[in-house]
C-alpha cells in the first residue's frame, strides 16, 4: 500500500469526509444541502460508474459514465481509492477525483458504500467517517419502493445490502459519527454541526 502513503502525504489539503449509508438513506440530498449552502468550502468527489445515467442525471456532475473496460483498466493500474461492484455495475472513486478537489483547498466529500470504507481504512487518507442512516428497515423500504426506479429483484438485493451496512456500522470505531435521517432537517443541522470546525478552518484559510 505505499503508493496510497505517497499519494495522500502529498495531498496537504483540508481533510475529505466520507459519508456512506444505504441507498435511499437520503445521503445525496443532505450533501447537496451542504454544498449549496457552503459554496467554495467543500467540493465532490465524483465517482466513476459503469452503469448507465437515469433520467435528469448528468455525466461529470452525478457519476462518471464509463464503460466496464476503461474502468477495469483503471482499477487495474491503480488509479482507484476504492471500487466495488454492486447489480451488476462497478463504481468508484478515482485518487484524481479527490486530488482535484483537494488542490483548491476545498473539503472534499465522499460519498461511498461499506465496501469503499473497508478500503479508505487502509488507505493514508484520514478521512473523517460520517454514517447516514434510516430509522428504521421499514421507512427505507418505503423510500425506495417510493423513487420507483428499481426492479423487485434489486429493490430486495439493496435491501438486503443495507441491513449488512447497518450491522457494519455499529462495530466500534468504524464511523465518528451517525446520523439518523428521521427528519431531513434535523439531520443537515446534525451534519453541519459534526464538520464546523472542517468548515471554519477552510473558511479561516481562504480570507
Amino acid at each position: 500500500m505505499r503508493h496510497f502513503s505517497r499519494l495522500f502525504s502529498a495531498m496537504a489539503g483540508p481533510r475529505p469526509v466520507v459519508c456512506s449509508g444505504p441507498s435511499g438513506v437520503g445521503k445525496s440530498t443532505l450533501l447537496k444541502k451542504l454544498m449549496k449552502e457552503y459554496e467554495g468550502v467543500f467540493g465532490f468527489s465524483i465517482s466513476h460508474t459503469t452503469r448507465k445515467p437515469r433520467p435528469g442525471e448528468k455525466d461529470g456532475t452525478d457519476y462518471h459514465y464509463v464503460t466496464r473496460e476503461v474502468m477495469q483498466a483503471g482499477i487495474d493500474n491503480g488509479d482507484f481509492i476504492e471500487s466495488a461492484e454492486f447489480s451488476g455495475n462497478l463504481y468508484g472513486t478515482s485518487k484524481a477525483a479527490v486530488q482535484e478537489v483537494q488542490s483548491k483547498n476545498l473539503i472534499c466529500l465522499l460519498d461511498i458504500d461499506m465496501q469503499g470504507v473497508k478500503n479508505i481504512k487502509k488507505t493514508d487518507l484520514n478521512p473523517m467517517f460520517i454514517s447516514i442512516q434510516p430509522p428504521s428497515m421499514e421507512i427505507l423500504e418505503k423510500r425506495l419502493r417510493g423513487r420507483k426506479t428499481e426492479s423487485e429483484e434489486s429493490l430486495q438485493k439493496r435491501l438486503q445490502t443495507a441491513k449488512i451496512e447497518m450491522e457494519f456500522s455499529k462495530e466500534p470505531g468504524v464511523f465518528d459519527v451517525i446520523i439518523v435521517n428521521d427528519n431531513l432537517d434535523d439531520a443537515y443541522v446534525k451534519l453541519k454541526e459534526t464538520l464546523k470546525d472542517e468548515i471554519d478552518k477552510v473558511k479561516k484559510m481562504s480570507s
